[in-house]
């Protein structure tokens, strides 16, 4: 059964333009065509080569019957055996298939390419995740992401145990340096979206502790404090905290730029919600995955 917090619809989509890219308008492997009769049958074992954390296995079914729609013929049998967001070891077998060689060969890299990719994101959230263990703060995502695999690899990052920030400039309005120019000031950018869309998270970037309580009296409560020290981080935490107390509310705020898992630990503890790393999307390295006949 596939996970309801798998995007299915974005799966498809890939899955059904790189078919196309490797197969070509004919639906064709030249090598496995010409080498090995369809009805011959064979084991594959979709395997793990380095450690990780595994995203993208409901991949592997997608494939299967995108490839038996192109040949016309049966998709092999399929047996997960590791699910999504589990460890995986060396060695271990994340799925079984059973049924045409052709059709399985034909399948290999597709599902190969979609799944290293996914579980490299998966992979390195968790090691963000692992660093951040007992802060009380969560790594996010950005929209640094791969054009048309947005939803994917935010589902992969979920997978390795981070939070998904916005998904595009269309659900979370974020008021940056360029912004305020525009607009004219941090509280016209600020008023101007709660007037225009008035149910919309609005959150504003700071780069100092002043322009943090700026944001804060234009009505801001979600704040991203961007290329801060520690030091700098710490205390704009403890006054922005102490400014809307006051005022018996409450304030989000997020750190982000330049940061690294040597020093997530540290930024982690100054108080903050949530570190934002768009690295997480944008230069996670694949996690090596192989298909093995048996």
């Amino acid at each position: 059964m596939t996970d309801p917090d798998f995007p299915i619809e974005a799966a498809q989509r890939l899955v059904t333009t790189a078919l196309a890219e490797d197969l070509g308008p004919d639906g064709l492997d030249v090598t496995s065509s010409a080498t090995i009769p369809l009805d011959q049958v064979t084991t594959g074992h979709v395997v793990a080569r380095e450690p990780g954390v595994l995203a993208g296995g409901p991949v592997i079914a997608l494939v299967l019957d995108g490839v038996a729609s192109l040949t016309s013929g049966t998709p092999p049998s399929l047996e997960v055996r590791i699910t999504d967001g589990a460890r995986l070891g060396v060695g271990d077998v994340i799925a079984l298939l059973r049924g045409s060689t052709q059709q399985v060969l034909m399948a290999e890299r597709t599902l190969l390419n979609v799944m290293s990719r996914l579980t490299g994101i998966a992979s390195h959230t968790r090691r963000w995740a692992d660093a951040l263990a007992g802060t009380g703060c969560t790594v996010l995502d950005t929209r640094k992401t791969t054009p048309g695999l947005r939803e994917l690899e935010k589902y992969a990052v979920r997978a390795g145990g981070g939070t998904n920030k916005r998904m595009g400039l269309y659900d979370v309005a974020m008021v940056k340096d360029n912004h305020v120019v525009a607009a004219g000031g941090v509280a016209p950018a600020y008023t101007a979206i709660r007037e225009r869309y008035p149910d919309v998270t609005i959150e504003v970037e700071v780069e100092s502790t002043e322009q943090a309580l700026e944001a804060l009296a234009a009505g801001a409560r979600f704040l991203m404090c961007d290329n801060m020290s520690v030091d700098l981080l710490r205390a704009t935490v403890v006054a922005a905290r102490e400014w809307v107390a006051g005022r018996g509310e409450s304030v989000e705020i997020e750190a982000t730029g330049g940061l690294t898992l040597d020093d997530a630990a540290e930024y982690g503890a100054t108080g903050i919600d949530y570190l934002s790393v768009g690295g997480l999307t944008h230069s996670s390295p694949i996690v090596d995955l192989a298909l093995d006949l048996v």
